[in-house]
């Protein structure tokens, strides 16, 4: 297992800045790019990458933005799968992170301004044949069962100082399922790999 692209700095910085703009127009912040008032100005204009150079940028990746505050978590919102290309993708989950997570009030252009920007770009989930196998820190992992999701960034452990069991089960925990079910013949277990980076 591996990951299917890679995103080199010019397309990071790009999706860092597409990022930063969403989220100061959001705001109401000072932009990044000061004519750009919309994703479809930020592709129009002259620094952004050809996706004919650049084709990951026009891939249906799925894409996690996370916003820190002073090392707290402030808003993270993302899609698991990519259904439409990376950049909308990136543009719309930084201005969720921003808005909408319901665990947290709007951010506000003073927070912003003090901010830490995450972006995670996830490669496609596959089931995962052993949990055996998974790596904490390398690999993300989604548990369906019941109706239920639970999702980890492959960070999320590393952040938290879990072990590939300790992992599992509040991935159970997040899905709101009880501890263990993910050894269940019923429980659907997936894993992927994602590029991460400060943006």
């Amino acid at each position: 297992m591996a990951v299917s692209f890679n995103l080199d700095e010019k397309e990071r910085a790009w999706l860092s800045r597409l990022a930063r703009q969403s989220i100061a127009l959001a705001v109401g912040a000072e932009p990044v790019m000061p004519q750009v008032t919309s994703l479809s100005e930020a592709l129009k204009s002259p620094d952004a990458p050809g996706r004919e150079e650049h084709p990951v940028l026009g891939r249906p990746l799925g894409a996690f933005v996370t916003i820190t505050l002073a090392g707290n978590l402030r808003g993270c919102i993302g899609s698991i799968v990519g259904r439409e290309p990376l950049e909308e993708n990136v543009w719309r989950m930084a201005r969720a992170a921003a808005l909408e997570d319901p665990r947290f009030p709007p951010l506000t252009a003073w927070e912003w301004a003090q901010a830490d920007l995450e972006i995670s770009v996830l490669d496609e989930l596959t089931p995962c044949p052993e949990p055996e196998r998974i790596e904490v820190g390398r690999h993300g992992l989604a548990l369906q069962y019941g109706g239920r999701t639970g999702v980890f960034l492959p960070q999320v452990p590393v952040e938290q100082g879990w072990d590939r069991e300790a992992y599992l089960e509040n991935l159970c925990r997040k899905a709101g399922v009880p501890q263990g079910t993910w050894r269940l013949p019923q429980a659907r277990l997936f894993w992927y790999e994602a590029q991460v980076f400060h943006a």
